[in-house]
Order: C-alpha cells, then sequence, then structure tokens
C-alpha cells in the first residue's frame, strides 16, 4: 500500500492526507519503463547516481536518432507522449550557447497521478521526464530520475 510518512513540518494524525492504495508493481513498473527506454539506445555502461537519484545511460547514436528512438518506443507502447523540447534551440534563441540537450516529458497519467494524488508534491516529478544530452567529448546520453529514489523523495512507501 501506498503511504505517506510524516509530513516535513512533522505533523501526525488528522493532519495527515488519507492513505491511497498502490502496489510495489505500480514504482516497478514506471521504473522499468524507463529503464527499458534507456536500454533501447545504451550501450552496457549504465550509472546510478545515489545521492541525487540520476540514472545515466550511454546511447549507440547520436542526440537525433536517440531522441527519435525513444518517443517511437514510448508512442508504440502507448504511452502519452506530452512534449519533446529542444533545450540547445531555446539556448540559442536566448543567445546561449548549450550542446545538443533535448527534454523528452511522457507518461501514463492513470499511474503518475496516483502519486500526485497521495502527495501533491510529486507533481514535481511526473510526467516522467528523460533528457537526451551531448557531454563534452560529443558522446550522447540519457539521463532520468530513479522512480524509488522519486518515492523516497516524497515519503511514499509501499
Amino acid at each position: 500500500m501506498l503511504k505517506q510518512s510524516e509530513t516535513p513540518d512533522g505533523a501526525t494524525g488528522s493532519n495527515l492526507r488519507q492513505e491511497k492504495p498502490m502496489t510495489v508493481s505500480t514504482l516497478n513498473f514506471a521504473s522499468g519503463l524507463a529503464f527499458a527506454l534507456s536500454l533501447a539506445i545504451a550501450v552496457p555502461q549504465t550509472a546510478v547516481a545515489a545521492d541525487d537519484g540520476i540514472v545515466k545511460t550511454k546511447s549507440h547514436y547520436n542526440l537525433d536518432e536517440t531522441v527519435k528512438r525513444i518517443t517511437k518506443d514510448v508512442e508504440a507502447k502507448g504511452i502519452k507522449l506530452f512534449s519533446v523540447i529542444d533545450q540547445a534551440k531555446l539556448a540559442k534563441d536566448a543567445g546561449i550557447d548549450l550542446k545538443p540537450s533535448t527534454l523528452i516529458v511522457f507518461g501514463n497519467p492513470p499511474l503518475g497521478t496516483q502519486f500526485i494524488t497521495a502527495r501533491p508534491e510529486a507533481g514535481l516529478d511526473w510526467p516522467v521526464r528523460l533528457l537526451v544530452f551531448e557531454d563534452a567529448k560529443g558522446q550522447v546520453w540519457t539521463a532520468y530520475t530513479d522512480f524509488k529514489w522519486i518515492a523516497r523523495r516524497h515519503h511514499i512507501k509501499n
């Protein structure tokens, strides 16, 4: 079951929101989805940064092809693709030089809204955002926030 722990100010009892049911499989599905998408373009070099929850995966492809493959996979799975944001273009339009960087925003509203219903602040992390970027050496990477880390951040427990 999805449970909320104490609120940040330490409040308990009647100040807590009503517990909303959610199984561990929901969280595992979301985590597996982003991981599977990143594996579709990855070479065997994945790292999880434990402190910040960011999962990075090196891509076999250039940035445009990586974005194309991920968005195609998202749509083929029947997942809602909300937006593809070319951050480098936005930066260029603002007179700033930025290495290629594209943010893909996608999700499953019935799944994501369960987190937001349990804890509205979880809306900061839903829908899913997956960043495709080029580093200083020209290597393309994907990065997303680990879903178990998000659950801990918002005090959501099974």
